[in-house]
């Protein structure tokens, strides 16, 4: 047996008062049991709750313990300004010429930490492929579900672009797809060599082998919570996994990034051909494309329009001066495995 690390707990003077410039930092909220003047105050950020805890002690000395943290959507120096804006204190600056290295910042407090690149800055200047994570699941399955949301269509029973299934099991496809590569990381021993053995059927000659089915009476907004739900079992499992954890797909064994990109992927696509059924524009971020194409479909075109490479990968788009793609596959093994 081990064990969990339940909160990272820091002293201070004022637990509310400090816990509400963290929260301003990650980006997460005070608990809603917490109060000015309370000893205590959580800040609930994913992956490492925070809880501050009022004692008379003044802070004497440098933390033997700090945090270092990454922006996701800036980069290392716009959130080191915002950081200062919102109190924090230059402590020392360990910032390269070349854009490597970090700040020591100190909080309204004087506890040390550190402002560090995050993930997209630090590919942009070393070359690295930019991996595909949790997030990511998250966003494509959320673009998709607020995308198919607004059709005003009652009848999902109508082609899914060229698949021969209509709209309606086409999403039912995709939630079964997100849950299988779900459960296929869920247990303590991965299969090496088979899929989970769950009991796939299709509910009509010709339709998709699922598992996972909507009530029809929920109608389609049901049908859209089943599709947010296997993304949200995705994105858990890809999130929690060991990187070097292996689990088999039929094109191969893969990891828990290479399950996320499956997962993002399939998500591009189906909305893609859903939407055509629903005369919807679907048209998903160009960097996510990127990254899932660098990591699944590594010798994919090299084209400016990433969107248009991916359906020419899964056979759905024509680009110029190349044969149409008739019969694909990815790559889900991690690329140092290749």
């Amino acid at each position: 047996m081990t064990s969990l690390v339940q909160h990272i707990t820091i002293d201070c003077a004022d637990a509310y008062k400090l816990a509400g410039f963290w929260a301003e930092v990650l980006g997460s909220p005070v608990s809603d049991d917490d109060a000015p003047g309370d000893p205590e105050a959580l800040v609930e950020a994913p992956g490492a709750a925070l809880l501050f805890v009022t004692v008379p002690e003044s802070k004497s000395t440098k933390n033997r313990v700090h945090l270092d943290v990454r922006p996701e959507d800036r980069t290392r120096d716009e959130e080191v300004e915002r950081l200062l804006a919102l109190g924090a204190t230059l402590v020392a600056d360990h910032r390269k010429p070349d854009g490597r290295g970090w700040a020591t910042l100190a909080d309204p407090e004087g506890n040390e930490f550190c402002v560090e690149c995050g993930a997209r800055e630090r590919a942009a200047l070393t070359g690295a492929r930019l991996p595909v994570t949790a997030d990511d699941v998250t966003l494509a399955v959320r673009l998709a579900a607020d995308t198919l949301a607004t059709s005003p269509m009652d009848d999902w029973r109508v082609p899914a672009g060229t698949l021969e299934w209509d709209c309606w099991e086409t999403v039912e496809h995709l939630s079964d797809d997100l849950f299988a590569y779900a459960v296929q990381l869920g247990g303590r021993r991965p299969p090496q060599d088979r899929e989970v053995p769950y009991r796939y059927a299709p509910a009509r000659e010709g339709g998709p082998g699922n598992s996972v089915f909507a009530d029809p009476e929920a109608g389609t907004s049901g049908l859209l919570q089943t599709l947010e739900s296997s993304g949200a079992l995705l994105t858990a499992m890809v999130r929690t996994t060991p990187a070097d954890v292996r689990s088999h797909h039929v094109f191969g064994l893969s990891d828990p990034e290479g399950f996320a990109a499956m997962g993002v992927v399939e998500t591009l696509v189906h909305t893609y051909d859903v939407a055509a059924g629903l005369s919807l524009s679907w048209a998903p971020p160009r960097d996510l494309c990127d990254r899932v194409l660098a990591r699944l479909f590594p010798d994919a075109p090299d084209d400016e329009d990433r969107w248009t490479v991916l359906l020419w990968c899964t056979g759905r788009a024509d680009l110029p001066g190349r044969d149409r793609v008739t019969s694909w596959k990815w790559h889900g093994a991690p690329l140092d495995d290749r």
